[in-house]
């Protein structure tokens, strides 16, 4: 079975990559717009291309069997059409429920008339990426929410949810809302990155107008999107679920995990995604 990874040099999909071949695949295709710098491993097939090139495309899907279909609205359903076309049976896709940010990708999925099964995770803790200058320029977040809560997921337990998705039988047609293993307000958030810092890191609780300001460098124009979507856990916090455990066989990360282990991108050496 040739399975396909789109997007194969960017988070997810790289440790997509990895996951499947420890998962024991054997016949994986890594698609990336950059083979000279892709780094992959000898036993993947690279071919070149991008999900937003479309000619790049059919030579990729030919001969795949199922594919891992990287997040991109604007393009998915041709590039669905070019995938059911050179026979693709099964899309495993990183997208969201139908009234969300990557509804279209969804919906587009399931219009194309191949089988599929949906990945729709919670925020990424990659996300506490863009409180890394506030950390490294002193001891003290800014924001305007600290009862916010949802159930942040690492992004390394997505791409084994689509391995195993794409490797064993059973998850066509469905659904699967990914959270980490438990939900943490925004304030203990804080608290667990200066725990992994060795740090007391002080949340202090600022007018959104002010959150938006200190946030903009970090996040440009999606600054205000962001915390908008934060006021809206203050009162719904998003509750965590055991997916990742029961799928993969292994607990979810925990953020105090992710923190300890991605600590340097606070310290000033890294830099905010």
């Amino acid at each position: 079975m040739t399975i396909l990874v789109t997007g194969a040099t960017g988070n997810i999909g790289r440790m997509l990559v990895d996951h499947l071949l420890a998962r024991g695949a054997t016949d994986v295709r890594a698609l990336t717009n950059h083979p000279d710098r892709a780094q992959l491993p000898d036993s993947v097939t690279v071919a070149e291309g991008y999900l937003r090139r479309l000619d790049s495309l059919p030579a990729a899907f030919d001969g795949v069997d199922s594919l891992y279909l990287a997040p991109t609205p604007d393009t998915a359903p041709d590039a669905l059409r070019l995938a059911k076309q050179a026979g693709v049976r099964h899309v495993v896709d990183l997208s969201g429920p139908h009234d969300g940010h990557w509804g279209d990708v969804a919906r587009a999925v399931e219009a194309s008339g191949i089988e599929w099964t949906h990945l729709w995770p919670g925020e990424f803790m990659e996300n506490a990426g863009i409180l890394a200058p506030q950390i490294a320029a002193g001891d003290t977040v800014r924001e305007p929410y600290p009862t916010a809560a949802n159930a942040p997921i690492a992004m390394d337990d997505i791409a084994e949810v689509a391995a195993v998705a794409l490797l064993d039988d059973g998850h066509v047609g469905k659904s699967y809302e990914l959270t980490g293993p438990a939900t943490i307000t925004r304030a203990d958030l804080v608290r667990e990155l200066g725990a992994a810092l060795g740090r007391n890191i002080e949340y202090r609780q600022v007018p959104l107008d002010e959150a938006v300001d200190v946030l903009t460098p970090a996040m440009g124009e999606y600054a205000r999107w962001y915390l908008d979507g934060m006021a809206s856990l203050v009162d719904h916090p998003q509750q965590a679920n055991r997916l990742v455990e029961q799928l993969t066989g292994r607990p979810a990360t925990t953020f105090a995990q992710w923190a300890s282990a991605h600590a340097d991108e606070f310290s000033g050496s890294g830099s905010a995604r």
